[in-house]
């Protein structure tokens, strides 16, 4: 199952150790989430969610971002039931993904519906500190007073998290670079027409590269925009590759991108203090096995 089949299936509606330490000893001291996008063991959480939890926290997880919210549930469990859960295991889960889509806003009353209310609701007492959203409708993305529209619903989520103590936040795939509108990328026009005092943008910096999404471009650009990041790699796919653009995600540090680089520059330019590994192809490795070489990489470089 792809990304995208998975996100449109589970109806998403897309973490880690804290370390004191700074990289850069003229910055003052923040602390620096390390941890994981559980899609990078979606196989895992289906069998054994529990065991899953279980096996990350012994490899040194502290902090996980889920990719199942469903019926009101996580990975089957009520918000505070799953809660505990982590807990019991010495962890927490600060983020998560679900789709906020036009369906969740009511536009004769001018207000979110239920559903998404109870989201962000759910998001509040399972511990989260963002509620991001993981996915832009297709008519969307060709539709520049649409897009713009949609924005402002967008920061209207963030009011409604805000209220919670909560951020609302969007993570990109690859599209946001791939499609224009009035001469802008729609990644661009995201950014431009949020509100960054209720808007975080999560970025991605392996979905972005098969199209010519650079980390480093944007952050000059835009410095100080991406307080959370997934931590990802990228090869050469031999097939089709996971956006569909010929690249496959691989273990931090082992593919083409300056991963070491884009990080430390993110903490010290970027705001950025969430660090989420995502991997979603494991070559010669299980999940599992991928996780822990992605973390063991992360903690080599200082984090």
């Amino acid at each position: 199952m792809n990304r995208k089949q998975f996100i449109l299936n589970s109806s998403l509606a897309l973490s880690g150790v804290f370390l004191s330490k700074p990289l850069f000893s003229s910055l003052p001291k923040k602390k620096i989430l390390v941890g994981i996008q559980l899609y990078s063991v979606r196989t895992d959480m289906v069998k054994d969610p529990l065991g899953t939890l279980k096996a990350l926290s012994d490899m040194g997880y502290k902090n996980v971002e889920h990719a199942n919210y469903v019926n009101r549930k996580f990975y089957g469990h009520e918000p505070k039931e799953f809660k505990k859960i982590l807990s019991d295991l010495g962890m927490n889960m600060p983020s998560g993904h679900t789709v906020l889509s036009g369906l969740h806003w009511d536009k004769v009353k001018g207000d979110f519906t239920d559903a998404w209310k109870a989201t962000v609701e759910d998001a509040a007492i399972v511990g989260q500190k963002y509620v991001v959203s993981p996915w832009l409708n297709e008519a969307l993305r060709k539709d520049y007073d649409g897009l713009l529209s949609f924005l402002e619903i967008f920061n209207k989520a963030g009011e409604l998290c805000k209220k919670s103590g909560m951020k609302f936040g969007y993570h990109n795939h690859n599209f946001e670079f791939s499609n224009s509108l009035n001469g802008k990328l729609v990644y661009e026009i995201i950014l431009e027409h949020t509100d960054p005092s209720l808007v975080i943008q999560q970025m991605d910096i392996g979905n972005m590269y098969g199209v010519g999404g650079r980390a480093l471009d944007l952050l000059k650009k835009y410095p100080g925009r991406f307080e959370s990041m997934h931590v990802k790699d990228e090869i050469k796919s031999s097939g089709n590759g996971e956006m569909s653009d010929g690249f496959d995600s691989t273990v931090i540090g082992t593919g083409l991108i300056p991963v070491k680089e884009i990080v430390n520059q993110f903490q010290k330019l970027g705001g950025t203090t969430e660090f989420i590994i995502e991997q979603e192809s494991y070559q010669n490795l299980s999940p599992l096995e991928a996780a822990k070489a992605d973390l063991e990489a992360m903690k080599s470089w200082g984090y």
